[in-house]
């Protein structure tokens, strides 16, 4: 398209600001227009949380404050502070997509809302409260081709999903997995207080987010399995909240259907690294999670953590930077999904096949 895509941004915590900064790191940035905020928070505290980042550092390109909007490197960007859907004149701001980064809406009722009040496509980052709230749950580089321009609603899933879900459909096709059990080892939340407090349902929640390693709930197992359904039932995951402000990793144990071998798993891992170099990394040399801060793959395999016990049992690890790399996959999506609304449909290549020349 010769013309700008015009986004907007519904919700501007640790994703939508680390979307911001991502476009504008992006040779898509070009391509892409932030016309529009929609954020709570003042504009004061917006515009110093754009600028200065303690986890990804301060912002490449300059910031400033303008009447009712903030002003990158040059380009206006209209803020709203609404607190609903309906408040905000998205018609009138002629976007062409919205990046939902709240996180406050879920179900197809609730997104319907964004529809009706002017928002002509919705791309979430969350999964959504299920797979029949959305039009269509993208992780890159498994089912993103499956898109056809016609949707509305589509989620791009939450970073596990992104890390796991194509290391595990590599392992699927290349050896069988017939268990896997996921335990992810997640940096710190904003739904977590700094010392202990009244603060969620949850109890393990409401202790201090960096005293404590602290067990909660997650939805990967189903996560996974709304994208690779053929791994149903197959599928457990836990989680553990780790007192570090960035990067996570997924300890992955798996049975295999064949007999496998160590340098057989890093060897299908370092291949797809080669071939999608821009969603996959490996690496095999001593690494501590600090190393994938600021990085913007899915997920990187770490080589030298791969374990087998008898023939058929094995154990990986899978880093990711839980913000930038979803963010980054956030704008992979929003560039899929902008280019097909130029083009004509095409009937979409399965992911089965996409996987195999992997």
């Amino acid at each position: 398209m010769n013309t700008q895509i015009r986004l907007a941004i519904n919700g501007y915590g640790r994703i939508g600001r680390c979307f911001l900064r991502a476009l504008y790191e992006s040779p898509s940035k070009d391509r892409f227009r932030i016309v529009a905020i929609n954020e709570p928070a003042d504009l004061d505290t917006m515009a110093y949380l754009t600028r200065f980042d303690s986890t990804h550092g301060v912002f490449h390109g300059k910031v400033e404050q303008g009447e009712n909007c903030l002003r990158v490197d040059g380009h206006d960007i209209a803020v709203t502070h609404a607190g609903t859907p309906e408040e905000v004149d998205w018609q009138g701001l002629g976007i062409d997509l919205l990046i939902e980064c709240s996180g406050q809406y879920g179900t197809r009722e609730q997104l319907q809302r964004f529809i009706s009040a002017g928002v002509p496509r919705l791309l979430l980052s969350h999964p959504g409260a299920s797979a029949a709230d959305v039009d269509a749950t993208v992780v890159y580089g498994i089912n993103h081709q499956n898109l056809t321009g016609t949707e509305r609603l589509v989620s791009n899933a939450s970073c596990t999903t992104n890390a796991i879900v194509p290391v595990l459909d590599l392992l699927h096709q290349a050896f069988g997995v017939e268990q896997a059990f996921l335990t992810t080892l997640h940096s710190v939340m904003n739904d977590q207080p700094l010392i202990d407090g009244y603060h969620h349902s949850d109890l393990r929640r409401t202790r201090s987010a960096m005293q404590s390693f602290v067990p909660v709930a997650t939805g990967l197992a189903k996560g996974v399995e709304r994208l690779l359904p053929e791994l149903a039932g197959r599928i457990q995951a836990k989680a553990i909240r780790v007192p570090t402000l960035n990067v996570s990793a997924i300890d992955l144990m798996f049975q295999t259907r064949d007999d496998v071998r160590a340098e057989d798993i890093n060897a299908l891992m370092r291949n797809a690294a080669e071939h999608a170099p821009e969603y996959i990394a490996y690496s095999d040399q001593p690494h501590a999670s600090i190393d994938f801060n600021h990085d913007p793959h899915s997920a990187i395999i770490d080589g030298s953590q791969t374990r087998l016990c008898g023939r058929r049992m094995a154990n990986t690890l899978v880093w990711f930077d839980n913000e930038w790399g979803f963010a980054n996959r956030l704008l992979d999506v929003a560039n899929i999904w902008s280019d097909l609304l130029a083009k004509p449909h095409i009937a979409p290549t399965s992911r089965r096949h996409e996987s195999e020349s992997v």
